[in-house]
């Protein structure tokens, strides 16, 4: 109860703030167009490479199997979470006006929380679904059936939504009393947290618990099934077989170990740590970078995609 009658005299303490402030990438007008350009350029080709990938999945029916079922959620996500940022950032590049609405934030966040998280649990159940090809490939289309590939996406979604309504929640909650202005090109955590004048360790501890341990089962999850990977193509016999098992995983492992990789450097680290220029970079890598590179990693390193482009193409032309 106390604790509760504390946090309503803090909020009735706080000034109604109805907008924030983004400061964006950079503040040196002469570099701003040049930004434009080259981020223009970028989230078109996001667009296009991901769009094309779930197009493309749709329409060809040899790529109807569990692998790019998931593939091309995958690039629904990396498609949802970049332009939730994407679009206000480089409206933001040539606008004096970066102003972005207390909701407006909240929503924002909500939506790159609830893909972001939900990528980090595909690509543990796209792991998964290569262990259970490869290791078993007879009882392949028995054990991950549609039912249970819905499944597995439900529960992805599920939790998705779940951990973005908790941080979203206990963030726009906290009283933000003095400065507007949000050190960033985007709503995002750690930037809130430096705006605020309420006590974050709450914040600071679930952010570390809730998605600590989303982080480290998806890690987990895909490091276990490539271990049981790398066991079953050693007992392949033939050398065209196990590259032909492993070039299936490759382009996925790579895939993993850029976008844990960065997302674990930028949300778990002490907040004194914390270096809003340096993280600016980060956050455009993890969110306009690389939803950019999957679909091509995944069409360029992938036999079957590129026939299906042929065929695609074939039929467009002819």
């Amino acid at each position: 109860m106390e604790y509760l009658k504390q946090g309503r005299m803090d909020w009735e303490n706080c000034s109604s703030l109805t907008d924030f402030f983004l400061l964006g990438i950079t503040n040196n007008p002469e570099m701003k167009v040049t930004l434009f350009t080259v981020f223009l350029a970028v989230y078109i080709i996001n667009l296009s490479a991901n769009l094309g990938m779930i197009v493309l999945i749709r329409m060809d029916y040899q790529l109807h199997t569990p692998m790019y079922f998931f593939l091309s959620h995958l690039s629904f996500c990396d498609l949802c979470y970049s332009t939730a940022i994407g679009p206000k950032m480089l409206v933001d590049l040539l606008s004096k006006n970066k102003s972005i609405p207390f909701y407006g934030c909240a929503l924002q966040f909500l939506v790159f929380c609830i893909f972001a998280d939900s990528e980090c649990l595909l690509l543990a159940v796209m792991a998964f679904d290569r262990y259970k090809a490869i290791s078993n490939p007879l009882h392949y289309t028995v054990s991950m059936s549609s039912r249970v590939c819905y499944l597995l996406l439900t529960g992805v979604y599920l939790v998705g939504i779940a951990d973005a309504l908790i941080h979203m929640t206990l963030a726009f909650r906290l009283c933000f009393c003095g400065s507007n202005e949000i050190n960033h090109f985007f709503c995002d955590i750690p930037p809130l947290l430096l705006l605020s004048c309420s006590d974050t360790q709450v914040n600071e501890l679930v952010l570390f618990t809730v998605f600590g341990f989303i982080e480290l089962s998806t890690i987990s999850g895909a490091l276990i099934s490539y271990c049981y990977i790398i066991l079953s193509v050693l007992e392949i016999h033939f050398a065209e077989g196990r590259f032909k098992a492993f070039s299936t995983c490759t382009s996925h492992l790579f895939a993993v170990a850029i976008f844990q990789g960065t997302l674990l450097f930028m949300y778990f680290r002490p907040s004194s740590s914390y270096s809003l220029d340096q993280d600016k970079m980060t956050s455009l890598f993890y969110t306009l970078v690389v939803p950019t590179l999957n679909p091509l990693i995944y069409s360029l390193r992938n036999k079957d995609v590129k026939e299906a482009l042929k065929k695609l193409k074939n039929k467009i032309l002819f």
